[in-house]
């Protein structure tokens, strides 16, 4: 694919060099800054003053005065001129002889005295761009002898040449290029690399010296462009080593040159100039009879028999543009990252970045949007621009315009889609994707209300699930913009979350409640009013709880109670008294009963009014399902349950008042005996229970239950007293008859005996004895009987065991004594005390345990400042 790199602009026409001589052609040229030199065939040296003239468009052209011209003398062509500007001279190779030129007056250098200016006997010869030698007077160069096989490197100075080094090759040589001390060379049959200081060199590959003309071109440091079989360009540097690809160039090239990033090669017909970057072919000039090729300090010169011309480049920033403009965006970019090291570093960053973002809208305008999201991301684009595609999706308060010159041809997303409505949808989908990308990152420093708006509107037309996550998070969306827009599409929960982040929280639950309601349409959560619910449990202001607590309580008690009873003990210090919410709640009953229970049985608070009133509840509950006919007995027996766990875990509530709003109803006797109990009435709990009820297992749980938190003797006596209950009979004041009397006096009875065969290790044993009737069966009693007897004797067993253990723990403390007390205790005046340290003056001293000696006035003061006042006991048994 060709792009426009260079043109060609006549430098020098053939009127203005030879006039109307036919015969004349020109064999070689030099320049050197704005001087031009020309050899011909009739042996002259011409001397053109070289002028750079810019049109009003801008187009380069050349204006050449002739300055000079010289006849050598030699009545041969001018076969090679070389400048060397640091001398003032010009080196010539002119019928086989190698001499120096004044670049002024084109007067040959005479001898100087003790060494000569002539080099005879040369075939060709070329100057070293990367000296060895620091002298900046002297130039080196490389000479091809046509006689031997060897190759001269001479000094060449203002008025004089010095043999510096011969080296000897296998074969002839017939071209060089000098770099260093490297010498590529074009042998008969091969190109080689030769080291000329160390002699080492390097065989690189062959070529045919009959089919085609060796070209050898220094490039750069330590590197060559050699001309090699089928058409190729191979790049080779001093080690030997091709670090490029090789260019296609024609099989017939007679000359080449590099200008970064191009190669440029002559042929019969031709210039072709391909990438040094991707090798391909980038231009071709039809250019006649040229035979001279060269670059000269970057300036590629031309030449046909008769005229000079300029390859001119053109600048890269214009080429890089037209291989955008052709889409051909690899190209460009390529060209681009070469030209890197021909720009400042500043410049080529701007550069580069801009053409990264020109390429991306490119790949992005083709739907690549892999592509052109990479090209973004490197090129730092400014997001905003890539939003301004999409109609209206900037807020009205953005103060963004576009970049100019314009990154892209696009108007916007309808200009570039052309009616195509999937198109469109697929730039959308790649806009979110990107905006969710960068919207973390320093590309949206400074816009990002522009970049959050943008991406809030395109989640709520695509209905994305992302946009809850969005206003749930930090954002910086702008709510003038945001809030019709979301009206637009219905989502009026992520509307209420906007507010919200907007500390408009009031303005966020009218919304919602609406839509709970039914007054709007949203379907967005389903369940709405519970996160209304919790969002005002976590919500700081008690006035928005106030508020809208009642529409949460009528629409649903049971979950709107949890505003008070799940809400955070420390929100912003925002702290709810129990007893404003427990008048609050006076007129939603349900709920201010979910309310005691979270108080009393969820947060344990150990306050009394709260324990009765959520008593006093509980039981209005019970008596109001037994009130009712007829009576659901599932619910009242669940209701009955509350109330009676209550009664009997709570010891907070005013029994005594409870027991006077139940005194007159005998459905409810377990529960008065409850607060019997609870009021140490448990003559009065127990007589219920028994003679009332006939529920003996409610009794001896009733027993259990009231001896819980107390003593053995406690609980002994609570069973006693209803083993005496059992063993009373019947209670006074009730009517007797024979019949009945048998029959409840045999019930309780039995009652009686199976509480002392299930509980018999809480009875006194001699007392049940006492109280049983003498009539009783011994039979009845023996797992009774039993029982005792064996926690009679396992008791008497025990406290022979610990009187045993007393005896023997009493006697080996005896002896411990008796051996302290003969153990020597040692006092020297080189001992020390170890309460104060000091040393023992006098044998009067107490023991420690442990047979530790200190001072007495030291054991004195301690036992004085003792709280304790511990006594040291039988000291003096051991001074």
């Amino acid at each position: 694919m060709s792009v426009k790199a260079f043109e060609l602009v006549p430098a020098v026409e053939r009127d203005h060099l030879m006039g109307d001589k036919a015969r004349i052609n020109i064999e070689c040229i030099e320049c050197c800054g704005k001087h031009l030199y020309v050899g011909t065939n009739d042996c002259f040296i011409h001397h053109f003053l070289l002028d750079e003239v810019t049109s009003s468009k801008g187009k380069l052209s050349y204006s050449a005065q002739k300055l000079l011209h010289k006849y050598l003398g030699l009545k041969k062509p001018v076969a090679e001129l070389r400048a060397a500007s640091a001398l003032e001279r010009l080196i010539v190779l002119c019928d086989g002889i190698v001499f120096l030129v004044d670049m002024v007056t084109l007067e040959t250098v005479p001898l100087a005295a003790g060494g000569g200016v002539k080099i005879r006997g040369v075939t060709a010869f070329c100057v070293n761009e990367n000296p060895v030698n620091g002298d900046p007077f002297c130039v080196e160069i490389g000479v091809l002898s046509s006689k031997r096989r060897t190759v001269q490197v001479y000094m060449v100075y203002e008025d004089r040449v010095q043999l510096v080094k011969e080296v000897n090759t296998l074969e002839q040589p017939c071209a060089v290029s000098l770099d260093g001390y490297f010498l590529c060379l074009a042998l008969t049959t091969q190109y080689m690399i030769l080291n000329y200081n160390t002699g080492s060199s390097q065989d690189l590959f062959p070529y045919n010296n009959e089919e085609r003309r060796p070209i050898v071109k220094r490039i750069s440091r330590e590197e060559f462009l050699l001309a090699a079989p089928g058409g190729l360009g191979m790049f080779a540097n001093a080690e030997g080593v091709s670090q490029r690809a090789p260019v296609n160039w024609s099989e017939s090239v007679i000359a080449a040159a590099v200008s970064f990033p191009y190669v440029v090669a002559l042929d019969e017909n031709f210039i072709t100039i391909h990438s040094m970057l991707d090798q391909q072919l980038k231009q071709t000039l039809s250019f006649r009879d040229g035979h001279i090729l060269q670059d000269f300090e970057g300036k590629v010169m031309l030449a046909s028999t008769k005229a000079v011309y300029v390859l001119v480049p053109l600048p890269l920033e214009r080429q890089i543009q037209d291989l955008l403009a052709s889409r051909r965006v690899e190209e460009a970019l390529i060209l681009t990252e070469g030209a890197q090291r021909n720009i400042p570093k500043d410049k080529f960053q701007i550069l580069h970045k801009r053409i990264l973002q020109q390429a991306g809208f490119i790949q992005f305008g083709q739907l690549q949007f892999l592509e052109a999201k990479e090209h973004f991301r490197k090129g730092q684009l400014d997001v905003r621009e890539l939003i301004s595609l999409y109609p209206l999706l900037l807020p009205a308060s953005s103060s963004f315009t576009r970049c100019h010159p314009p990154l892209h041809e696009f108007a916007d997303l309808n200009h570039l889609a052309q009616g195509d409505q999937e198109k469109v949808l697929r730039c959308k989908k790649f806009l979110i994707s990107y905006l969710g990308e960068v919207r973390s990152t320093e590309v949206v420093n400074g816009c990002r209300e522009d970049v959050d708006t943008a991406l809030l509107k395109l989640y709520a037309e695509q209905d994305h699930e992302s946009l809850l996550d969005l206003l749930a998070s930090e954002n910086a969306c702008v709510l003038a913009d945001s809030v019709p827009w979301l009206e637009k599409y219905h989502k009026y929960f992520a509307l209420g979350l906007l507010y919200h982040y907007n500390a408009q929280d009031s303005a966020a639950l009218q919304l919602w409640i609406r839509v709970a309601d039914g007054d709007l349409r949203d379907s967005t959560r389903s369940d709405l009013f519970e996160y209304i619910v919790d969002f005002l449990c976590s919500s700081s202001s008690l006035d928005l709880v106030w508020k809208y607590a009642d529409w949460a309580l009528r629409k649903d008690p049971t979950i709107g109670v949890h505003i008070f009873t799940k809400r955070p003990s420390s929100i912003d210090r925002s702290e709810l008294n129990p007893n404003d919410v427990i008048t609050y709640l006076g007129k939603h009953n349900q709920a201010l009963l979910l309310y005691l229970e979270h108080l009393v049985l969820e947060k344990k608070m150990q306050k009394e009014k709260f324990h009765t009133h959520l008593a006093v509840l509980y039981l209005e509950r019970v008596l109001s399902l037994l009130s009712k006919s007829p009576t659901d007995g599932e619910k009242l027996t669940k209701a009955r349950e509350r109330l009676q766990a209550l009664l009997r875990e709570s010891t907070l509530y005013r029994a005594q008042f409870l027991l006077g709003k139940m005194e007159n109803c005998d459905q409810l006797l377990l529960e008065r005996a409850t607060l019997h109990g609870k009021l140490e009435e448990h003559d009065k709990a127990l007589h219920i229970l028994v003679h009332k009820l006939r529920d003996f297992p409610s009794a001896e749980a009733f027993c259990v239950w009231a001896s819980s938190s107390r003593d053995s003797a406690y609980r002994q006596q609570l069973f006693h007293l209803l083993l005496g209950v059992y063993l009373d009979g019947n209670p006074p004041g009730k009517a007797h008859t024979a019949a009945a009397d048998d029959g409840s006096s045999c019930e309780l009875e039995m009652a009686a005996v199976d509480l002392l065969n299930r509980h018999g290790e809480v009875f006194d044993a001699v007392r049940v004895l006492r109280m049983l009737p003498e009539g009783w069966s011994l039979q009845l009693l023996r797992p009774f009987l039993n029982r005792a007897i064996r926690a009679s004797m396992h008791a008497n067993r025990t406290s022979q065991i610990t009187l045993g253990l007393a005896h023997s723990e009493n006697v080996q403390m005896l002896h411990d004594r008796l051996k302290e007390r003969k153990k020597p205790i040692f006092v020297s005046e080189k001992k020390g005390c170890h309460l104060c340290h000091n040393t023992f003056s006098d044998p009067a001293v107490v023991c420690l345990p442990g047979g530790v000696p200190v001072h007495t006035h030291c054991v004195a003061q301690r036992v004085r400042d003792s709280p304790t006042k511990r006594q040291l006991t039988n000291s003096s048994n051991h001074t």
